[in-house]
């Protein structure tokens, strides 16, 4: 029986020949780039705070494409990844909280199946009995592996978590997938929108992506809220630019969506192109900065850093009062 291949929008695939992989090895070798500087951790962890939640919001950046979301009372994770190697690389940065510090989580998001973002072994060390939200076509792997909780998704399918008041909705990337030689594009690939079902409040993790289309169509279906966006892994743009979005574009990409935040993710962590996780942060802030974009709309977190938006939405509301002139 044959498989099922997923194609991307406007059927615009990838074909990588052997001749582009052995050019872009050849242009590696002649780069020279410094692998010392990395990504910070933050001065200051909100670690027993996020151990104990379950009433407030809050977004903790782990690393990578690994977020923990608070939200609800539920502890949400995506792409969960604490792998210390991707293949023969070892991983540049620590991640910003040790698996073992988790709380228990409930809710996993996947967004594809390559290993920097599906690690079986990461899944092995959570805490609780989570249900996955996975794209279509990996639960045969998940089954395998004895995990029963598992819902699979194809592209706008959206899903109610239990009366939490959370639903999670399946959306477009242009990427791709594959594990093994023998099963490209068999299984399909996306992001996921968090949407809070009474006030229409939204975080949209993109998961991993080019540019396309789509960012607009999302945008257009969602009140997008907070964009945890991949801005890494473009480099050289010729063989990259179909499946990982480069900085300039990662903006665009927030434009199109009309989104009121961005949170920069998908680089520092691993080096699974040849940019460096540095060098993605400052094309980012030097495009941000000659667009004159809003600067209370970008927020670049550490690892390990915790954002509290309901804390911060308070304490502006407390400051505004004060500002006001006493009649």
């Amino acid at each position: 029986m044959k498989k099922q291949r997923f194609d991307n929008y406007d059927q615009y695939n990838k074909d990588t020949t052997i001749l582009d992989l052995i050019n872009w090895h050849r242009e590696r070798r002649s780069k020279t780039k410094d692998l010392t500087q990395s990504i910070p951790h933050a001065k200051h962890k909100a670690i027993s705070d996020v151990q104990l939640n379950r009433q407030e919001l809050s977004i903790t950046w782990i690393g990578h494409s690994t977020f923990l979301i608070q939200w609800k009372g539920l502890n949400i994770l995506t792409d969960p990844v604490w792998a210390k190697r991707m293949g023969l690389q070892k991983r540049l940065t620590e991640p910003g909280m040790a698996v073992e510090q988790m709380p228990e989580i409930d809710v996993v998001l996947i967004s594809h199946g390559h290993y920097d973002h599906l690690d079986f072994f990461t899944l092995r060390k959570l805490k609780g009995d989570p249900i996955y939200y996975i794209p279509v076509g990996l639960k045969r792997a998940f089954a395998k592996r004895g995990y029963r909780r598992v819902t699979e998704a194809n592209w706008w399918d959206g899903f109610t978590f239990q009366d939490s008041g959370l639903s999670f909705h399946f959306v477009p990337a242009q990427h791709w997938s594959r594990r093994t030689p023998w099963d490209t594009n068999i299984s399909h690939w996306g992001g996921w929108v968090i949407e809070e079902e009474e006030s229409g409040e939204t975080i949209y993790f993109v998961g991993d992506s080019g540019y396309f289309r789509g960012f607009k169509e999302i945008g257009e279906r969602f009140s997008i809220g907070t964009v945890l966006m991949p801005i890494g892994a473009y480099e050289p743009e010729w063989f990259m630019h179909h499946s990982h979005i480069n900085p300039e574009d990662a903006i665009q990409a927030f434009l199109d969506l009309n989104a009121q935040e961005i949170v920069p993710m998908h680089y520092g962590a691993f080096r699974l192109a040849d940019d460096t996780g540095p060098e993605a942060l400052g094309r980012f802030l030097k495009e941000w900065d000659r667009l004159q974009l809003p600067v209370e709309k970008l927020r670049v977190l550490a690892l390990g850093e915790t954002v509290w938006p309901d804390r911060e939405k308070q304490m502006n509301t407390m400051v505004e009062k004060e500002s006001v002139p006493k009649s």
